[in-house]
């Protein structure tokens, strides 16, 4: 049985309406969001990893169509808390790295 951090067995239904707590660690995987999501957490997590006193963050979106990578990069284009942004050489168009400001 896989134990949850608070104890429980986890064999309840999670709420999906219920917020969930995302550590900020500098790396942040949005492959398991839906696309209509991916700007309003990108937005939130560079408020967070700001806070934080991260200067240097990893988005991992995914290759794919590119439809993630595109949202990801326009928002960060348009974000004020970044100074640049760029494509991973490591990740084949698969993460995208900022420097926040």
């Amino acid at each position: 049985m896989i134990r949850q951090k608070d104890g429980s067995s986890g064999d309840q239904p999670s709420n999906p309406e219920q917020p969930h707590h995302v550590p900020i660690e500098g790396v942040l995987d949005l492959h398991s969001f839906s696309p209509r999501d991916v700007r309003s957490i990108v937005n939130e997590y560079l408020h967070e990893a700001h806070k934080a006193g991260l200067t240097e963050i990893r988005l991992i979106h995914g290759r794919g169509t590119g439809t993630q990578r595109g949202i990801v990069q326009a928002a960060l284009d348009r974000h004020p808390l970044v100074d640049a942004f760029w494509d991973a050489p490591e990740s084949h168009l698969g993460t995208t790295i900022a420097t926040l400001r």
